[in-house]
């Protein structure tokens, strides 16, 4: 397992929906099937309160916004906590997928979907003995800055022993997300390279990263890995597809994409597709849908893979790939997050996202709870397998 300081939800909201990167976006949908009248119009919606140029006030209420904004309200009222107060209500509502937020929270989940994060640069993993070490030191972080290297081990943060823990507990350490530290504040790190043992302190730092990575495997394939559908992610795509050899197929790697903004996912579809549909989805009955632009390159061999990992936003891409023909799914069925939710602002700042809707694939299939079924099943030879199938369907030319 391995994980890095990055797209770890908050401590606070691990427990499920936050995790999903993408649909807490999905008003960003709105710029791609007219509902708003510009991008950064749709981008402000989603960092503010859950506001719409269709009958905002109507949404909330059929979402549930209204009774989890009025248990904050009057929470507030007599001097105890909104964001606990709404919690409950979120709980009793019994939405999967509903999750609050706090104000610094939800500020770190929108940079993240913007390609930001506050850290230290570390990726991490932990070795089957439950020693935790790095494997990667972005460049140009505290972390790299620091002569950490990869290779190290990790054996504490602030103090606290991380053998044996999740990575996913260890991220949250070094983010600092149990007191929403901000850029500047200092983590020490407890450090062993080899016999030598030191402690460091790094102080986090506002960093970017790139959700796209490229590489081309020695017969000419391109692999293409979206870690998550952050800005950009769909012209990196194109970049790619660009820059890759005419005659090679593609390896569309979506394995462990918890998803990101809806836009992004539908400019990557675009890249592969000739305009025509990506999804359908409804917002409280109502029916939309998601289309690709014109223009994308058809004729190229096409594998996506995915996994247990792969949800939202990247199951959306893939059920549009596979269902329009245009890509061979290898690997294991997806997490099955097919549903969306919206955002609203809470009288202290914080922000409360509850289910308002779900959506389909081009053939009608509802994802949410099920998952797309890849057409190959393949576990750790995934990547193996789909070169194989790329030399099946042949040269494009």
């Amino acid at each position: 397992m391995s994980g890095r300081d990055l797209f770890c939800p908050p401590r606070r909201t691990r427990r499920g929906a936050a995790l999903t990167l993408v649909f807490a976006g999905v008003l960003v949908t709105g710029a791609a099937t007219g509902s708003f009248q510009e991008p950064d119009a749709a981008r402000r919606t989603v960092a503010g309160s859950a506001r719409t140029a269709t009958g905002p006030e109507d949404l909330q209420k059929a979402a549930g916004h209204e009774d989890v904004q009025r248990a904050a309200a009057e929470a507030m009222a007599d001097g105890k906590s909104p964001m606990e107060a709404a919690e409950r209500a979120v709980s009793r509502s019994g939405d999967r997928w509903g999750a609050v937020y706090s104000e610094g929270e939800y500020q770190e989940f929108q940079e993240a979907l913007d390609g930001r994060y506050t850290g230290v640069g570390l990726w991490a993993r932990r070795e089957r003995d439950g020693r935790i070490e790095v494997t990667r030191v972005q460049p140009g972080s505290p972390a790299a800055a620091a002569g950490i290297r990869a290779g190290d081990r990790l054996r504490s943060v602030d103090g606290s022993k991380v053998d044996g823990l999740p990575v996913t507990e260890v991220i949250s350490l070094l983010r600092g997300d149990a007191d929403d530290a901000a850029a500047g504040t200092t983590v020490r790190l407890g450090l062993q390279r080899g016999t030598r043992a030191w402690t460091k302190a790094l102080h986090r730092a506002s960093l970017s990263t790139d959700s796209v990575t490229v590489r081309k495997l020695p017969g000419g394939v391109t692999v293409i890995r979206i870690a998550a559908f952050t800005k950009g992610s769909g012209g990196a795509v194109r970049a790619a597809l660009r820059q890759a050899p005419a005659a090679a197929g593609v390896i569309l790697d979506l394995r462990g994409n918890s998803g990101g903004l809806v836009t992004e996912a539908v400019d990557t579809a675009s890249a592969f597709l000739d305009g025509g549909l990506v999804a359908t989805y409804d917002v409280d009955g109502a029916q939309r849908s998601l289309h690709a632009d014109p223009g994308g390159d058809t004729t190229r061999p096409l594998v996506t893979l995915v996994d247990g990992g792969t949800m939202s936003a990247a199951e959306m891409l893939t059920g549009a790939l596979q269902d329009r023909g245009r890509a061979v799914v290898i690997g294991s069925r997806t997490f099955g997050k097919g549903s969306i939710q919206m955002p609203a602002e809470l009288p202290d700042g914080a922000v409360a996202e509850l289910t308002v809707g779900h959506y389909r694939t081009p053939s009608g299939h509802a994802v949410d709870g099920r998952g797309i079924t890849p057409d190959l099943d393949a576990g750790p030879e995934a990547l193996t397998r789909a070169e194989t199938v790329l030399t099946g369907l042949g040269d494009p030319s």
